[in-house]
């Protein structure tokens, strides 16, 4: 076998294709909070390295968005496919039983802390405000959820009018506090992108490699796959995150 083919090897069971994370959501129904903006959903949050895409499988909503450019309303129904870069600000909006299929790049950073929540600037200030205001308590995870829900679509109020005003700083300043709150965990990240969708992308360019020089021991290792879904809180609903990898057993 050549060194080409051998680096096209895994240390461990294959990752999703293109090193991407996925889970199933259903979005929160929970009524708005009184004195709100009535709308009922997720936590409004942004990635710093990741896009995000959306594959709606049922109901109806939107997402709202937050750029420099203004705030956006984009609908969402069944059959429709949408994705955002980082930077952009969403906050998924459930008008009747929304359900997704959300597909995440990079695997593995927005779970190590790529996803900021839009809490208001004097819980983004202070790290120790801020973990507190984003973890659940295991004993009453709903209600932990909702309150942050509740945190977070105040930031994101505040962030929207200053942008409606023309206040283009208003982001600009929300990026700056994401980034303080998540700057010590990026070698962290650099690591998992390294080992994870990185390295997925060395493989193949190492596959390429062996087939010009017409090597196809690699093809020898084909596997099939499955993964079992693993319930969670999310920030936008009820997830269904696909994480593990399991090789199928041969058929008799």
């Amino acid at each position: 076998m050549s060194p080409e083919a051998e680096t096209t090897r895994p240390s461990g069971p294959p990752s999703l294709p293109g090193g991407v994370g996925l889970s199933r959501l259903r979005v929160y129904d929970w009524p708005a909070a009184p004195g709100s903006d009535g709308f009922c959903g997720g936590s409004p949050h942004m990635h710093l390295a990741c896009t995000e895409a959306y594959a709606v499988t049922g109901g109806s909503g939107a997402v709202q968005t937050l750029t420099t450019g203004g705030f956006a309303s984009h609908p969402l129904g069944e059959g429709d496919l949408l994705w955002f870069t980082p930077g952009t600000v969403h906050r998924l909006v459930n008008d009747g039983d929304l359900r997704l299929v959300v597909i995440m790049q990079n695997a593995g950073l927005p779970e190590a802390g790529d996803a900021v929540l839009t809490f208001p600037p004097d819980v983004l200030a202070d790290p120790t405000a801020y973990a507190r205001a984003v973890a659940l308590d295991p004993a009453d995870p709903e209600g932990s959820a909702r309150k942050r829900r509740e945190l977070a679509v105040a930031g994101f109020t505040e962030l929207r009018e200053r942008l409606d005003a023309g206040d283009v700083s208003a982001m600009t300043d929300f990026h700056a506090a994401a980034l303080r709150l998540v700057s010590a965990g990026l070698p962290a990240w650099r690591t998992r992108f390294e080992q994870g969708p990185a390295a997925d992308v060395a493989r193949t360019a190492a596959r390429l490699d062996a087939l010009e020089a017409g090597d196809t021991s690699h093809l020898t290792s084909a596997a099939v796959l499955r993964s079992e879904p693993a319930p969670a809180w999310g920030m936008c609903g009820h997830l269904e995150k696909f994480e593990t990898t399991e090789p199928t057993a041969n058929p008799e």
